[in-house]
């Protein structure tokens, strides 16, 4: 059977192959919304690419959620929550810009036992590790992430990551903390960022840039400073 993919058809396959789980809602909010009936457009171009066998769909969430076709999850499992969690926090930053080099799931040690934050972007500029916390662990264990992290820093093999500029001085990313709690967690080398959401983040850049502008002298960083570029 021949068939024709519009490039809007194979930026959604694109998509969900990078996210591994993706909500038919969240579907509609990105590649939908311009239209007069967006769901019902997003339903007919979902059932199709479905039937045409090129993405996988498990309908025990509402609404459906996709997966890619090789797809090595279950479409019961408590995984694609997960994966779930990273699109939101992905689309909560579009809603103040769309972060670039996206890597969901992000190994950059290439290595077993190595750092594995569950989202990589640039983000207004900036370079960030994002670590999502649906659960709230011992502080020990989260001290150990951090930890890993430091190592990774001294290791001076983020230098060679793709995605730094060969013009420019590397820059080891920021490490944010999407939680509901605060974690004791400390590190003298590393700019550590725990806030419950992106939206979060947001407003404490906003205050911080507020206080600056008001001429607030700041003498040392602190973990809690943000510090991004919203050009």
């Amino acid at each position: 059977m021949s068939f024709r993919l519009s490039q809007r058809d194979k930026d959604i396959i694109g998509f969900i192959n990078q996210f591994r789980a993706v909500d038919r809602d969240s579907l509609v909010e990105l590649f939908f919304k311009q239209l007069k009936s967006p769901i019902n457009a997003c339903n007919s171009v979902m059932v199709r690419l479905y039937r045409l066998g090129l993405i996988e769909r498990t309908q025990q969430y509402s609404p459906t959620v996709y997966l890619p076709v090789d797809a090595k999850i279950k479409k019961n499992s408590q995984k694609i929550l997960h994966f779930l969690s990273i699109l939101d926090i992905y689309k909560q930053m579009c809603t103040y810009s769309a972060p670039k080099q996206v890597i969901v799931e992000d190994k950059p040690t290439g290595r077993k036992g190595g750092i594995e934050p569950d989202l990589f972007c640039i983000f207004k500029g900036s370079p960030f590790w994002i670590e999502i916390q649906r659960n709230q662990y011992a502080e020990q264990k989260m001290q150990a992430k951090i930890n890993l992290y430091e190592e990774f820093f001294f290791s001076d093999e983020w230098k060679a990551l793709h995605w730094q500029l060969e013009d420019r001085p590397a820059i080891f990313p920021s490490v944010i903390l999407i939680t509901p709690v605060r974690y004791a967690v400390s590190s003298d080398h590393l700019r550590i960022i725990q806030v419950a959401s992106i939206h979060e983040l947001m407003e404490k850049y906003r205050s911080s840039a507020k206080q600056q502008r008001a001429g607030k002298s700041r003498t040392s960083a602190s973990s809690s400073e943000i510090k991004i570029n919203l050009t």
